[in-house]
């Protein structure tokens, strides 16, 4: 029995080992070791793992994103339908928010300009959580501001709330002490999405432009056709 159980476990080295040498040769550029090795045990157990990450949060069958139907900048109706032809960077927020909005955004549009040509593949997308305020010509004219590519999607309350719930997103209004406006306290995280509409990563607050950028490449990289 004591020499079953240390074949099993010289069987068990042997496996991780190799495993471990095929991430450390096959990895991604901009993929951690640690990033690839979990991708390549992945792919043995049938798993579907995200792409390398190079500064998000890599999420594994993660019931994150999904169904929505608002209305872009031009007064069109959308749903994630019409964006299902590529990825997409997806950041909620309001066009009064003071500060970490606008920084979120530029950082989104700079990641843009930082994939090049693979920025064809991906559309950026900022959501608000005020549609009492953020109508579409507001919207239209602050996400010109950013980005001629950065579409803004308003609603109704009731379309926002089931977007922001299917991304988890927390919202609420708040009105600071002897402030004459409300302002929305929100969760301030960038999600990109694929094809399916499915989260693929989770962008936090301090992740940098280059390594959205890396993380988005590497996304497209693995989903595209061989």
């Amino acid at each position: 029995m004591l020499r079953l159980i240390r074949f099993v476990a010289l069987a068990l080295v042997i496996v991780l080992g190799a495993v471990w040498a095929m991430a450390w040769f096959g990895r991604a550029p901009g993929e951690g070791l640690a990033d690839a090795f979990v991708r390549r045990l992945a792919s043995f157990s049938g798993t579907d793992m995200p792409a390398p990450s190079a500064g998000g949060v890599q999420l594994a069958q993660v019931p994150l994103g999904g169904a929505f139907a608002l209305t872009d900048q031009a007064g069109r109706a959308v749903t994630e339908q019409t964006y299902a032809q590529g990825f997409s960077l997806i950041y909620f927020g309001f066009t009064f928010c003071p500060d970490v909005c606008p920084t979120e955004l530029g950082v989104m549009a700079s990641a843009m300009e930082l994939l090049g040509p693979d920025s064809a593949r991906v559309t950026p997308i900022f959501i608000t959580v005020d549609p009492e305020r953020d109508t579409p010509p507001v919207m239209a004219d602050y996400v010109s501001r950013f980005d001629e590519r950065l579409v803004g999607l308003t609603g109704t309350p009731e379309q926002i709330r089931q977007a922001a719930r299917a991304f988890r997103v927390y919202f609420a209004k708040v009105t600071p002490p002897n402030a004459s406006a409300y302002l929305m306290d929100h969760s301030s995280l960038v999600y990109l999405t694929g094809p399916d509409g499915r989260v693929r990563q989770v962008f936090r607050a301090e992740t940098g432009p280059e390594a959205m950028a890396a993380a988005i490449r590497g996304q497209l990289r693995v989903a595209r056709p061989s």
